[in-house]
Order: structure tokens, then sequence, then C-alpha cells
């Protein structure tokens, strides 16, 4: 059996005598457990490095480092501690009011440009402050700087009770900003990279009305559902109770919303195009510059006895079929009509003033005292009319 006598690189002090077996990993092994270091390598007295175990003689005196070239012990130990930082140069640091011990080699050694390794490179270079315990005073959060700590010690990122890169994304912004108050670059880039690969992936799928049931079964029936910017295209959403729910820009294209009650939600700007609102209850409904190219409002009534008017102001409703609906006082101004089916429509009292209705069929429609002053009526049909259209009501 060989023995051997172990120094901390650039120490004659402290040695320790073990025995030599196995391979030399199991050497740096048991040198790491009795010096307190992480040996990475082992040099004999005249600094060369040892890489077969074959290689050590009985009685050996041999050094063992972390990573850093060999020093020779016989130079001046303080110089060398100031130059290079020794491993047995034990700090203790209070951050935040939580106690951390370390050497200053793990400060100074992984990242020499950053702060704490200009803090602690030479010793009182900064001033630190200390505390009655002799600890090194810094007011930062000891929750984030401990994986900073770790990270210097073995080059690992480990978050929240060492379960490496599975911490929380907050727990990783929080180390983040500490990464780079205190300059820690190859972090820096570590945790970008760690919080963009926790981003949930961004889903952008249609809400079903299953979904969408649940969402109004836990909601007041007195309270307004925010529906806005939400995205609905062709869900099912028929004979449901929908009144007052804002779906401004909302996606509802090619919905299904037959028979449901939309009294009085709020549609403005809301993509409606190819959808399906046939006997729809629209009484009081804000649809203002909301697109309904291609859907089909059979029958819907926008008429509310309260006197309260639906809005359509502005809406694009291109080829649409609004075929027998009610739509007494509807406003309708400056808005799309065109190639649209107005068949049978109760259009009286509506405001029709600058409204596209260029091929659109009104016949068998009521227009007494609807607005149509500057409208585009060119090849509109105006047949079976219930009541005359007086030439006053438009100008085109």
């Amino acid at each position: 059996m060989r023995r051997v006598t172990l120094f901390v690189n650039g120490s004659a002090r402290n040695g320790k005598v073990v025995a030599v077996y196995g391979t030399l990993s199991d050497l740096l092994s048991v040198a790491s457990n009795k010096l307190g270091i992480k040996a990475t390598s082992v040099y004999n007295g005249k600094g060369g490095l040892i890489d077969d175990i074959a290689l050590i003689r009985d009685d050996d005196v041999l050094f063992v480092c972390e990573g850093e070239p060999f020093i020779d012990p016989q130079t001046d130990g303080r110089a060398q501690e100031e130059l290079t930082g020794s491993h047995t140069d034990w700090l203790t640091l209070n951050v935040g009011g939580r106690y951390f011990t370390t050497t200053r080699s793990t400060l100074v050694n992984k990242e020499p440009d950053s702060m704490l390794a200009h803090m602690f490179k030479d010793k009182d270079a900064w001033g630190n402050k200390q505390d009655p315990r002799g600890a090194f005073l810094i007011d930062r959060s000891p929750e984030y700087f401990e994986p900073i700590l770790n990270y210097l010690r073995h080059g690992q990122l480990i978050v929240n009770d060492g379960i490496n890169l599975l911490g929380s994304p907050a727990l990783f912004v929080g180390v983040l900003e500490e990464a780079r108050f205190f300059g820690i670059d190859s972090l820096i880039e570590h945790l970008e990279v760690a919080i963009k690969n926790s981003q949930p992936a961004e889903d952008h799928s249609p809400i079903s009305r299953k979904e969408f049931v649940r969402f109004l079964l836990a909601t007041p029936t007195k309270s307004e559902l925010r529906c806005q910017g939400l995205n609905f295209s062709g869900a099912d959403l028929s004979r449901l109770d929908l009144r007052y729910i804002n779906f401004k820009m909302a996606n509802l294209s090619r919905c299904n919303l037959a028979h449901a009650n939309l009294c009085c939600a709020n549609l403005e700007r809301a993509d409606l195009s190819g959808s399906v609102l046939d006997c729809a209850n629209l009484q009081g409904v804000k649809m203002l510059c909301s697109n309904a190219e291609g859907a089909s409002l059979k029958g819907c009534n926008f008429e509310d006895p309260s006197g309260l008017k639906a809005n359509l102001e502005g809406k694009f409703l291109f080829g649409v079929d609004m075929e027998g609906s009610q739509m007494t006082g509807i406003n309708l101004r400056v808005a799309t009509l065109k190639n649209a089916k107005l068949k049978n429509c109760n259009l009286r009292g509506a405001t029709l003033a600058g409204t596209d209705l260029e091929n659109c069929d009104l016949s068998g429609c009521d227009l007494q005292e609807a607005n149509l002053r500057g409208s585009n009526v060119k090849g509109a049909i105006f047949e079976e009319m219930l009541t005359p259209l007086h030439m006053s009501q438009s100008v085109r």
C-alpha cells in the first residue's frame, strides 16, 4: 500500500496523509474530502501534472488544485494569496441578514471581471464593511444570491430546493437581476435561455362551447363578462344567453349564434364574417365598425320595446342575408350593405344616411320615415314596398 502527503496548491501547511488506491479519480475524491476543496488535478513538488495514478510513488508529496495553475509553495504565501486568492482563505458573507461561507477563489476565479471578484480579489481594496461577527455585509436578497454563489462554486444553475432548471419563472427573473447587478456575464446568458424555455407556448386555439359555458356559469348574472379580443372562431354558441357580454374586437367568424340572446352585447369591431345569427335577439346591440361579410342574420330582432336602438354604424355587411329581420330605428349610418339581402325587413325609422345599399334587395321592406340621405341605392331593388319611398329620403 502506498501513502502520500497532500497539500492544497501553493501551501506547505496543514497537509493530509492518505492511502493511494483505485484510480486517479478516487484519489481526487479523497483529496476533496480531506482538504475541503473540489479537487480536479494533482501536481508533484516540481509542478508536474500527474495524469496516471501509476506515476505516484510511496511517500510522495503532492499538491492538489481546483483547476488553477501550479503554485510553488516555496514562494511568499502572502504575496500569492494577494495575487490569486488562496483556497484556504475562507470568507463569511452577510447577505441581507443570512450568512454564507465560501472561499475567496470561489468569488474571484470563475468570473474575474465581476463585481464580486473586484470586491474580494485584493484585501480591503473596496473597504468592505463587516458586521460584529466579521462577516462582509452585502445588502442584497439572500434568496437570489444563493443560486449565484452556487453557480460560482460549480458552474451549474441550481434553484428551487436544488431542482436544476425547474424553478419558477419569477425566481429565475430575480436571480437574473442579481446576476446583472454583480456582472456575472456567463450566468446572465444562461438565465435568459432558461427564462425563455420556461415560458408556456402561446395558445391561439379558439374557445370551445364547453369552455365558454363554464365561464358563463361561473359569472354572476349582474356582472359583465369581458370577452374582448378572444378567439371564438367556428364555435357553436347557438341558443345561449349572451346578454351584455363585451365581445369588442373578438373573433366570432364562422360562429353559430342562431337563436342566441345578444341583447345589449358589445360587438364593436368584432369579426362576424361567415357567422350564422338567424333569429338571434340583437336588441340594443352595439356593432360599430364590425365585420359581418357573408353572415346570415335571417329573422333577427333588433327592435327594443323600451326604445333602445341597435347601433350598427359603419358595420361591414357585404353580401349579408338579413331577410325578415326587425330593425325599427336601427342605426346603419355609413354601413356597407352592398349586395345584401334585406327582403321583408322592418326598417321603419332606420338611419341609413350614407349607407352603401348598392345592388341590395329591399323588396317588401317597410322604410317609412327611414333616413336614406346620401345613401348609395344604385341597382337596389325596391319592389312590393309596404310604404311609399319619397325622393326626399334619398339624394342618390
